[in-house]
Formats: structure tokens, sequence, C-alpha cells
């Protein structure tokens, strides 16, 4: 798989993701459902803590990309519903750091939402990643 960079503008860069990235080459893709901070038995976690949310939000989207043969190093989109954009925004390093361990700026869309499925959810993380 090759992977390149589209990004006419060089300010979402320094936040963290790209306009868009061209993949070629690739043999399989993975739509994720949205991940939220959902324990292994189907109950959230950590009400009205954002950075934790977004931690095993995260995780969980891990585990997903891992059960099929891939990582975050094979995200290329990553979208980000969230209850509280200011918050996410206060703890977008718990995010960004470990994007940035994996490699990647994935293509990244936030967007505010009224609630998410369970009440008490603050944050969900939607991916498509390619290998």
């Amino acid at each position: 798989m090759e992977r390149t960079a589209v990004n006419p503008w060089p300010w979402s860069v320094d936040l963290g993701y790209n306009q868009a990235e061209l993949v070629s080459g690739h043999t399989r893709t993975l739509y994720c459902s949205g991940q939220t901070a959902m324990s292994a038995d189907g109950k959230p976690q950590h009400a009205g803590d954002m950075a934790a949310q977004l931690a095993l939000s995260l995780d969980n989207l891990e585990a997903v990309l891992a059960e099929g043969g891939m990582s975050l190093a094979n995200l290329v989109r990553l979208n980000v519903y969230t209850t509280d954009v200011d918050r996410v925004f206060e703890h977008y390093g718990v995010l960004a750091a470990r994007l940035g361990a994996a490699g990647v700026a994935p293509a990244t869309t936030m967007l505010g939402v009224t609630r998410l499925a369970l009440p008490g959810l603050m944050v969900e993380l939607e991916g498509t990643a390619v290998a």
C-alpha cells in the first residue's frame, strides 16, 4: 500500500491531520463502526471524563483494527463525533499523541452532535483503514 498526503494548504498538518490521503495498491479496506468508551461487556465508562472517554474510545478502535489484522498505522480516515467540541479540543493531545506515535495523520472530520447512542457518552471515533 502506498499513501500520499494531499494538502493544498499546510495548516492542517500543524493540527495533526491531512486534508486527504491518496491510497493506491491496497488490497483490503476495513470500515469501522463508531467506537465509544464502552467496556468489553457493553457498558458506558468514565461518565463526565472526556480524556478517559477519548482514550478508551481509541483503545476500542485499536481493538477493532487489530481484530481485522490492522493497526492505527493503517488508519486513513477518522471521524470524531462529540457532544462537546471544546472539551475534545482540551484533550485532543490524547488522540494526537497516539496517532503521531503510529506515524499517521488521517483525513479527519470532527462533528458536534446533540447526543450519542447512549446517555453519558461524549465522544465516538469512526475510522477507515487500508492495508
